[in-house]
């Protein structure tokens, strides 16, 4: 049995592959999918050897170890060095496993000594930067892109965190080493390479090779290469560096330097990109809806006023707010910040899904939108009406697919909760924010991920 199509098939391969890379790229893949999976059900077909899931229930099953499932070839695209996989881009579900032990207790905190504390590093100098040079007055109107800004936190908070040193994003207020350009750049790249793997191929060929990325370059994907071995250089050999940072704990447990290098990179990637995402989601949906503004000010104030909030806000006591936790996962489930298709292969001996037969060696993909999006409006008191503790059990299960499920679960999630909460807490009770274009709040369009910029925003400090 086949499952339902949106296309009438052809043999022609090719054409088919670039149809799915319109998807992926031009057509801002997320909506088009949700389409697909709306108009025909939780499993549609679109591709030769690919279906597109919106259960739940079966991505969530589909991350359990035991089924057999594995990272499709599309995985690969995100491999810094063809020769050195990291946990993002191997496709070995052993390597991605051993991997995962090794880096386990680094990615949870639970071996970096002063984790909150590097955070709160960052966030104090991110404060700092707004106050010094952003904040408007009656008289003097100071607007700034907050999708920019809120990246130079990102990035020195996870390098800190990971390092014990920062890019320094913040202090000097620009994009250190070209790194947010050349991500926004190369993602799209990464993602086409990813649909069409020949193209993959042929860019690590001897033809091409020439014009990728080295550590001699000064700025861009070559210089964080180089920066990135140049900090794990220093933790081994005969007069290495022991710290208690992230990169620490993965030595400890056994990151051989090989891996390290990519690995250390992947770090900062993961740690930056969409936990920024999240956060000018987030700040966008607060702004443009009085209701959860209002709401959300006031349970600071009265959290400040109790006792209950110190400055810089705690993690536990970002996590006790009643009503802030409600207003991240509305912002997780509306705005998921993975877009991307992520395909798994089906094990041998196939599978069952939904009643469809799935040859082994078929991708199936995800459609988080179609997943998440049950609910259009914006609305945190969801997570807090009523006393249906199954129904909002499942809608905890879907929203944390946003963070993977399983085998494939994000393994900082921690840590990003604990960035979007302090800096939500740190912004409203410090600020008026208001958006400087209601009408165009931000540039935002899907390649896998989310690239998002002129979120212009206009802060004014707040009067107790």
């Amino acid at each position: 049995m086949v499952s339902p199509s949106p296309y009438s098939w052809t043999t022609i391969g090719t054409i088919l592959k670039f149809m799915e890379a319109k998807i992926s790229i031009i057509c801002q893949n997320a909506r088009s999918v949700d389409d697909v999976c709306e108009a025909y059900g939780s499993l549609a077909r679109i591709g030769p050897n690919d279906l597109i899931c919106s259960d739940p229930d079966v991505i969530r099953r589909m991350g359990t170890a035991k089924l057999g499932y594995r990272r499709s070839k599309f995985y690969s695209s995100f491999a810094f060095n063809p020769d050195q996989d990291t946990m993002l881009s191997t496709t070995d579900e052993r390597i991605h496993a051993d991997l995962k032990v090794k880096t386990a207790a680094g990615y949870s905190g639970k071996d970096v000594e002063n984790l909150e504390q590097s955070i709160d590093r960052q966030l104090n100098a991110f404060i700092n930067l707004i106050e010094r040079k952003y904040l408007s007055t009656p008289t003097n109107f100071r607007p700034f892109d907050f999708a920019k800004k809120i990246q130079y936190f990102t990035l020195d908070a996870i390098t800190d965190v990971a390092f014990g040193t920062h890019f320094g994003c913040i202090t000097q207020d620009d994009d250190m080493y070209d790194y947010i350009k050349t991500v926004e750049q190369l993602l799209p790249a990464a993602v086409v390479a990813g649909v069409l793997p020949w193209l993959l191929t042929l860019s690590r060929s001897f033809i091409f090779k020439p014009f990728l990325p080295t550590e001699k370059d000064k700025l861009g994907f070559g210089k964080m290469i180089q920066v990135a071995k140049d900090i794990v250089t220093k933790r081994f050999g005969e007069s290495k560096e022991v710290q208690n940072d992230m990169l620490g704990s993965f030595i400890a447990h056994g990151l051989t330097q090989e891996e390290a290098n990519p690995e250390t990179l992947l770090q900062v990637i993961a740690g930056t990109d969409t936990t920024a995402m999240a956060i000018r989601a987030m700040l966008l949906h607060i702004t443009t809806s009085p209701t959860c503004y209002t709401a959300l000010q006031a349970v600071i104030v009265e959290g400040v006023k109790n006792g209950k909030i110190s400055s810089p806000v705690t993690d536990a006591e970002a996590r006790a707010i009643p009503y802030l936790q409600p207003v991240i996962k509305e912002g997780l489930r509306k705005f998921p910040v993975i877009a991307g298709l992520l395909p798994k292969t089906a094990p041998e001996g196939g599978d069952i899904i939904n009643g469809f037969s799935i040859p082994a060696g078929t991708d199936v993909s995800l459609s988080l939108i179609t997943i998440t999006h049950s609910k259009a409006t914006f609305g945190p008191e969801r997570w807090l009406e009523g006393d249906d503790n199954d129904k909002l059990r499942k809608m905890t299960l879907a929203a944390d697919l946003v963070f993977g499920s399983g085998k494939w679960s994000c393994s900082g999630k921690n840590i990003a909760m604990m960035e979007m909460g302090k800096v939500l807490v740190e912004l409203f009770r410090r600020f008026d924010i208001s958006l400087v274009n209601p009408t165009k709040p931000w540039k935002s369009f899907s390649v896998g991920a989310y690239i998002q910029s002129d979120l212009f925003v206009r802060f004014t400090k707040r009067t107790h």
